[in-house]
This record gives C-alpha cells, structure tokens and sequence, in this order.
C-alpha cells in the first residue's frame, strides 16, 4: 500500500532543537517537491495528447489546484524547458473552471477534500491528472505518487487516461509500481 508521509513542523516550545528539527523537516518536504517537480516534467515526455488538447500551439501548461505544494520548485524545474515546440508553464488555480487550458494538473495531498470535484470537472478532458493522496489513481485520477521504501514512486491510471483520451508510453508504464486498466492508452 502506498502511503505519502507529508512531514509537519515541530512546535517551536520544545526551544532550539524544535527549530533545527523544524529546518530538516523544511528542507526533506523541499526535497520531494524537488523530485515530485522532475517527475511531473519527464512524465509530459511520455504522454500523447490529441492535437485539439492546446489552446496555444507553442506552450504546455502545468496547473496546480489550491496551495501549491511545490511552493516555487515545480516552476524553477520547468524554467527554459521545452517538449518538442512547446514551451513549459506553469499555473497556479484555485477553483476548476479555472482548468481550461491546463494539460498537466497536479492535486496535493491538502485538496483530498476537494479531490473528486476536480477530477469529475476534467474527467473527459484531454488534461494529464496527477496526486499525491492515497489511491489517487484507483480514486480516478492517472498518476498518483507514493512512497515505498523512502522512495518516491507511481502508479497510473490507463481508464482514466483513456477516457480523457491521452496515451501513455509503454516506456513509462514499464517504470510504474503499479498499473490499472486496459491497454487502451498505451501509446
């Protein structure tokens, strides 16, 4: 079972060890958004979307819904990148008529709340949906990280992707812990 351990900061009344506690936990959450960041790229490298999926031929947009996670670390990792002719940017959105024009969109783990509204809301559109909350993709959505052994893993969703009409790579599923649904959008 996969379980995303979300790291929380230590009260300040325990004096100065509290605050090097404090600093660690800071910098380990830093480290995984940094990788969650790296992952989010390589996955768009592996994705087909159809061609009426762009509102903008030359830009791939990434959303985030509510409080971004990777406070700054998904945009510093996409910064001067490309995938193919189409430049990298990023959104940040707080309700979901917002989404439109979003073809990466990623819920962390404090939008569980909130979860299968955005995802109801995208669900037969051409928009790559990944999370952080547990069973993200057996709950609906395509990529859902977790932890396995201090490590930081994934699981897909090929239904969810195929309604959405999206094919994903067999390179990708290869790398997968775990992979639900047909064949159908494996591209």
């Amino acid at each position: 079972m996969c379980l995303l351990v979300k790291i929380t900061a230590v009260a300040l009344a325990f004096g100065p060890l509290a605050l090097e506690r404090e600093m660690f936990a800071q910098e380990k959450a830093t480290s995984e958004y940094q990788i969650k960041a790296a992952f989010l790229f390589h996955f768009s490298q592996f994705v087909v979307w159809p061609p009426d999926a762009f509102k903008d031929a030359t830009s791939l947009t990434y959303c985030t819904v509510g409080e971004d996670p990777f406070d700054g670390e998904l945009e510093r990792a996409l910064n001067g990148k490309s995938i193919g002719a189409r430049a990298l940017r990023v959104q940040h959105v707080q309700e979901a008529r917002e989404l439109p024009g979003c073809q990466v969109l990623f819920l962390g783990i404090a939008e569980k709340k909130r979860l299968a509204a955005v995802l109801e809301s995208v669900k037969s559109s051409p928009v790559l949906t990944v999370g952080d909350s547990e069973h993200f993709a057996e709950q609906g959505g395509m990529i859902g990280f977790c932890q396995e052994e201090n490590k930081i893993r994934f699981e897909i969703n090929l239904g969810a992707a195929a309604r959405a009409n999206l094919k994903i790579s067999a390179n990708l599923l290869s790398l997968a812990k775990t992979v639900l649904g047909h064949a159908d959008g494996v591209a």
